[in-house]
């Protein structure tokens, strides 16, 4: 995977973040800080960075100093690497000035755009500030080639970098380190597949990285699901009959017998909580989620809906 974008509009760009880790069980200060403090940050991040790739320093580095869980980060298009790099471009340039270091912090308690962490996302062990490189295309290319090789297993954040992002936050930071969010794609499927999500990973994979795309996400006896493009996905969603048919076939057989029925309604019961956690992690990543009531073949019913 190549983790530099092209914009039909602008250059090609490099997105990451600066990752911190949280100490378990510590707190956090603050989600952002002020405007006239943040600039001060980006310049470590961004000398941190012309560190592993020297020709980095000769691209803009946009900084949002908040930070942000890795679900705000992992959206079809992703959208806050999208509102920063939007913000930069509208920032003023200096006739004949070279590369920018740019920082958005607060002011009066606000973040500029729709920059902002959302609450429900606050607590995460995980913290992530985005950050945006770019400028000739050329240089991207070779810096992304670089950071694509090297970052994940070298990129540490510089002691300054740790220590400045741990007091200006107000958090106990157990490691500091730089990733490009192919890189958080990747440390996301294996933490999905620690936690038993490995058969919805490829569905949001497609959405983050092809999503024009069409995936399934078809395991039985997990929930189906149909990526159909577009940030949409929709997953059917069975009476009680149906989903006997489809997932327990042959229970009617055992109708007499009242510790089997138990049991299938137990496991309909987890089905449809299965559903709902589904659900509601792929709308944390951004994705529109619609329930499909089906009958027989559920997956030729997904399939024959339009795209929207």
């Amino acid at each position: 995977m190549n983790q530099t974008t092209t914009s039909r509009q602008g250059p090609a760009r490099v997105l990451g973040a600066l990752a911190l880790e949280r100490s378990p069980g510590s707190g956090i200060g603050r989600d952002a800080i002020a405007q006239a403090d943040a600039g001060a940050l980006a310049a470590l991040v961004a000398a941190d960075l012309a560190g592993f790739a020297p020709e980095a320093a000769g691209l803009d580095c946009t900084l949002v100093a908040a930070h942000f869980d890795p679900v705000e980060l992992l959206r079809p298009g992703w959208p806050l690497h999208q509102e920063l790099w939007q913000l930069a471009a509208k920032a003023p340039r200096a006739p004949g000035g070279g590369a920018r270091i740019l920082a958005f912090g607060s002011h009066e308690g606000q973040l500029p755009g729709a920059l902002s962490p959302a609450p429900e996302h606050a607590d995460g062990p995980l913290r992530l500030l985005p950050f945006v490189l770019d400028g000739d295309a050329a240089v991207v290319a070779r810096v992304s080639a670089r950071f694509e090789a090297d970052l994940m297993e070298e990129g540490m954040a510089g002691a300054g970098t740790a220590l400045a992002a741990q007091e200006a936050f107000g958090m106990r930071v157990e490691h500091a380190r730089y990733l490009t969010v192919h890189d958080l794609c990747a440390m996301t499927a294996m933490q999905y597949e620690h936690a038993g999500l490995e058969a919805l990973w490829p569905l949001l994979e497609t959405a983050l990285l092809s999503p024009a795309r069409e995936a399934w996400m078809d395991a039985p006896p997990e929930p189906l699901l149909h990526y159909a493009g577009g940030g949409q996905v929709r997953m059917a969603l069975f009476a009680p009959a149906a989903w006997h048919a489809h997932y327990a076939p042959g229970a009617s057989a055992e109708d007499g017998d009242a510790a089997s029925l138990a049991r299938l309604e137990r496991l309909y019961a987890h089905f449809e909580a299965r559903q709902r956690q589904l659900a509601s992690l792929l709308r944390a990543h951004g994705l529109a989620v619609e329930f499909i009531h089906c009958r027989d073949d559920a997956r030729a019913e997904l399939a024959a809906l339009p795209a929207r």
